[in-house]
């Protein structure tokens, strides 16, 4: 009896074994998913510039008082689509960000200017009523808004509100078009 009872255990671990290795054969092997880090997605370095829009700002020109206390030049070229890289306006005393473009003829360049005192305020649609304040900040004016944004910033040109990243592809003074991969979402100013 003890005989056949370790030739059954025997047998049925040479049965478990052999399905074992005929459904591991001819599989291809899987390539493991890399997944983007946090880390990774913010070592790209921020070019944008921040400071404070000149007195010497025309039309095409932009002159830009850093941060830093640098005055410095920026032509402001028609985009592909004719339109300007500017977004909110210029005027002497506004506080800007500014994304160099390709240098044109020798002359610096920008690619894109955001007007930070015109997106600073108070930004409402049908689901969302937000104030973006100085200073990074964000208040929500809904209290049963599930994920309200909280934080705001200027990278590389693009606006982040906490993790999202929007486009900024009109602001004006009284809306604001963001566009990410989601669609575009249209705000009008609070009074």
């Amino acid at each position: 009896m003890k005989r056949r009872t370790v030739y059954s255990a025997s047998l049925s671990m040479m049965f478990a074994l052999a399905l074992l290795m005929v459904s591991c054969r001819n599989k291809p092997q899987q390539k493991p998913i890399k997944m983007e880090s946090r880390q990774e997605q913010t070592t790209t370095p921020d070019s944008t510039v921040y400071g404070v829009c000149g007195d010497g700002t025309m039309m095409h020109t932009l002159q830009l008082i850093t941060d830093a206390g640098d005055t410095m030049t920026y032509a402001l070229p028609d985009t592909e689509d004719g339109s300007q890289p500017v977004v909110g306006g210029l005027l002497a005393g506004d506080r800007l960000a500014v994304v160099g473009g390709r240098p044109l003829d020798g002359e610096r360049t920008a690619r894109k200017v955001i007007n930070l005192t015109t997106l600073q305020g108070k930004w409402i649609s049908l689901d969302k009523n937000f104030e973006i304040l100085e200073g990074g900040e964000v208040k929500s004016n809904i209290e049963a808004e599930k994920n309200p944004w909280t934080s705001w910033k200027i990278f590389n040109g693009k606006l982040l509100l906490n993790r999202d990243t929007f486009n900024i592809d009109e602001l004006g003074s009284d809306s604001l078009y963001l566009e990410n991969h989601a669609g575009i979402f249209v705000y009008k100013r609070a009074k």
